[in-house]
């Protein structure tokens, strides 16, 4: 904690960066260190490597972040002027696609804060807890580790609170603990209105977006009761149908673990020739080595992600085939 207290201290260009398909904990811990740096008097900037979804753009300084993909040439002259790069919520390069190449080769101080398995070895300093429910709590400790909780605006709070309930499952995941309710209650402290972000982040579904799910779900869910495993397979085509945009399939994993019986739910999308697979698991099911080893992914024991770079149902039937589940 010394270690990057004084990295921050002896800096004088920060940027921070978070994972590929960035979600609420990505964005909420990534703004909250932006702000909290930035009342430092520090210079300091948000690097995505590509698009989050419209529900998370509510949070205060969701407008400043530069997004990679569209935005290169500015990101790389902020990664040119960087002497600290922080790595916010992935533990690994290739998790922020093309952008891991310049930072690796970036000669500047690296800090990892992140809550993922099996951190790689490319960061100065790593704060790591794989037992913390969310990166957006570990930055909260950090600061509280810095002596410096009086430092947590409103603004800040909001969007820790966003990042600890989206990786929660709205404070139902087992890896919400005593506290994670404490420093809630802090944030309620400051004023955070609890309903309000969580009206902003799930109540505002387009109507394709609901006939998606409502499609998913009758038509596209195959649930095998014996083995206790269900998933959705959705096409390029039946995402273009319903006029897919980032984000649209953010929670629907969940819908079939929520199935009793069910204890690994998994999600299936088709983009550009590649199927990305999202995993949810509960109980004694752990799915982050299953993505580890078989799909190119990883993450958490009870969530992980993957991707295969083939069809949908080449896809389909693979992933048939390592669980075992009949045809």
């Amino acid at each position: 904690m010394k270690a990057i207290q004084q990295a921050i201290s002896s800096s004088g260009k920060i940027v921070i960066t978070t994972h590929k398909g960035p979600d609420g904990d990505a964005i909420g811990s990534s703004l909250a260190m932006y702000h909290y740096l930035k009342a430092k008097g520090k210079a300091v900037c948000v690097i995505v490597p590509d698009a989050f979804p419209d529900f998370l753009k509510w949070m205060e300084g969701a407008d400043q972040i530069i997004h990679f993909d569209t935005q290169k040439e500015s990101a790389l002259a902020e990664l040119l002027n960087a002497d600290l790069i922080f790595s916010l919520d992935y533990n690994g390069l290739s998790r922020i696609g093309e952008l891991g190449v310049y930072v690796g080769e970036k000669d500047a101080v690296k800090v990892v804060i992140d809550h993922h398995q099996d951190p790689q070895d490319f960061a100065d300093h790593y704060y790591v807890d794989t037992d913390s429910c969310s990166t957006s709590q570990l930055v909260y400790e950090l600061i509280e580790s810095f002596d410096d909780l009086k430092g947590i605006t409103k603004n800040m709070a909001e969007c820790l609170y966003c990042g600890i309930m989206t990786d929660t499952g709205s404070f139902r995941f087992p890896s919400t603990t005593a506290k994670t309710h404490r420093i809630i209650a802090h944030f309620l402290e400051l004023g955070v209105q609890a309903s309000n972000i969580h009206q902003s982040v799930y109540d505002t579904y387009s109507e394709d977006r609901l006939r998606l799910l409502g499609f998913a779900l009758t038509e596209k869910m195959h649930v095998y009761h014996d083995q206790g495993i269900a998933y959705i397979s959705l096409s390029g085509e039946e995402l273009k149908r319903f006029n897919f945009k980032k984000g649209d399939t953010e929670g629907l994993v969940n819908y079939p673990l929520s199935i009793n019986g069910i204890k690994m739910a998994v999600l299936l999308t088709e983009r550009d020739e590649e199927v990305r697979l999202s995993f949810r698991s509960k109980d004694d099911v752990y799915v982050n080595r299953l993505a580890n080893e078989h799909f190119n992914g990883g993450g958490h024991i009870y969530a992980a992600g993957g991707s295969l770079f083939m069809m949908l149902p080449e896809a389909v039937a693979y992933l048939k085939k390592i669980l075992e589940l009949p045809s």
